[in-house]
Order: structure tokens, then C-alpha cells, then sequence
């Protein structure tokens, strides 16, 4: 008869313990940053730089530090996660490294997945959460098939359900990126190597979010002339 119990008898979810610890409301955020090759030198200098300045400024705020949920995935040689879900309040900044090619596709398609996956979590541990952002940052375009991530993309902007910012860096394909998109809008040319000026333009975003109530409408401030190349 035990045998019989514990053959079916269903698992206990678990809770990430960070969310237990800090209940307060999540803004999840994920940066998928481009690796690959063509990434070497300034640019990846740049980018790491720029990513270190994001957390700094958010760490600095005392309601995005602790409501920022950030997660980092690069796409070069493999998709790798190199920070899951955590504010930054609970982690640091990873060093990106360059190699391999642009598998963008399987990048945004494992990015969509963890948001969901992460979504799951905050339900499960009773915690409000503010509608997801994903920036996909490349200098190129996709070297494997992006059907699927197309698809569950454009489903997700849709459906709102994600808050999407496509930046292309130097010799990035941005029509490609609008395709894969399914629109124009939140895709921009990133004016030179600017990383800092376009993560100062984020870490002012999220602290705007932050300090408001879950499912207020925010209008963001528009990114200076710094930033983007608007005539893209």
C-alpha cells in the first residue's frame, strides 16, 4: 500500500528562495547580448562596460535594486544563460567573452521560455510582477533558423505579454531584426559603440517601472540623441 502512495504521489513545487526572502513586486528583464566573432575588440569592451554601468545604476536605486529581476543570455559559440533570474541587489555582472557564431534564434526562443518559466515562479510564491522586457542586442544577423522564435515573438508582443527592444550595433542587419520582430517599432540602430549612454537610457526606465504599482501605464522618457540613429 505504501509502495502504491509513493509511486503517486505528486512532487512539491519549489519556491525560489530569493522570492520568499524579497516579496516584493518583479520587473523581469532579460538581455540576450550577441558574442559571436564579429563581437571582438572595442565592441564586446564596450557592451561589457556598459553592462557593468546597468547594474550599477540599479543597485544604486533603492526600489529597482530589489524589484529588477534580471536575467543575461549571450548567443555565440551556444546559448548560455550567464545570469538567471536575480535582482541585482543578489548578483553581479557576468564578463561577456566573444566566440562562435549568432545563433539568435535559439537565443530568443530560450529567453521567451525562461520568462515564462520565471512568471510561473512569481505565481507560485504569491509575488506581483510588472510585464516582462527583452532587449536582443546583435551586430549581426541570425546564423540558424529563427522560425519558431518569429513565431513566439510576435505572439508574445502581441499578446502582450512582453515588452521588446530590438538594437542593432554597427553592421546589424535591422531589417532582419524587424522581420523576426514582426514590426518596426522597438527596433533601433544603436548610435556608434554608445553601451552606456543606451544602459543609463534602460536603468532610467526601470526605475521609472519600479517605483510604480503593477499595471499602471508608464510612458517612458524618450532615449537622448545619443542613443539611437532614428533615421534607420
Amino acid at each position: 500500500m505504501n509502495d502504491f502512495k509513493n509511486d503517486f504521489e505528486f512532487e512539491k513545487e519549489v519556491v525560489d528562495e530569493a522570492l520568499l526572502d524579497n516579496p516584493e513586486p518583479r520587473c523581469p528583464v532579460v538581455l540576450l547580448l550577441d558574442t559571436s566573432y564579429s563581437m571582438t575588440g572595442n565592441p564586446i569592451n564596450q557592451l561589457n562596460e556598459g553592462v557593468f554601468a546597468l547594474y550599477a545604476a540599479l543597485r544604486d536605486d533603492d526600489l529597482a535594486s530589489v524589484r529588477v529581476d534580471l536575467s543575461v543570455i549571450s548567443f555565440g559559440q551556444s546559448v548560455q544563460v550567464l545570469q538567471n533570474f536575480a535582482t541585482v541587489s543578489e548578483s553581479q555582472a557576468p564578463e561577456l567573452k566573444v566566440n562562435g557564431m549568432t545563433p539568435m534564434g535559439e537565443a530568443i526562443v530560450t529567453a521567451l521560455r525562461n520568462i515564462e518559466n520565471r512568471k510561473n515562479e512569481y505565481r507560485t510564491a504569491g509575488i506581483s510582477y510588472y510585464r516582462p522586457w527583452l532587449f536582443v542586442i546583435t551586430d549581426g544577423e541570425p546564423t540558424d533558423s529563427v522560425m519558431e522564435a518569429s513565431s513566439m515573438l510576435q505572439n508574445a508582443i502581441a499578446g502582450k505579454k512582453v515588452i521588446f527592444f530590438g538594437i542593432g550595433v554597427e553592421n546589424a542587419n535591422i531589417e532582419r531584426l524587424r522581420q523576426i520582430a514582426g514590426s518596426h517599432d522597438r527596433v533601433f540602430k544603436l548610435n556608434g559603440l554608445n553601451f552606456k549612454e543606451l544602459f543609463q537610457w534602460v536603468s532610467s526606465s526601470l526605475s521609472s517601472v519600479s517605483s510604480s504599482r503593477v499595471g499602471d501605464t508608464i510612458k517612458l522618457e524618450k532615449p537622448s540623441d545619443d542613443v539611437f540613429e532614428f533615421e534607420v
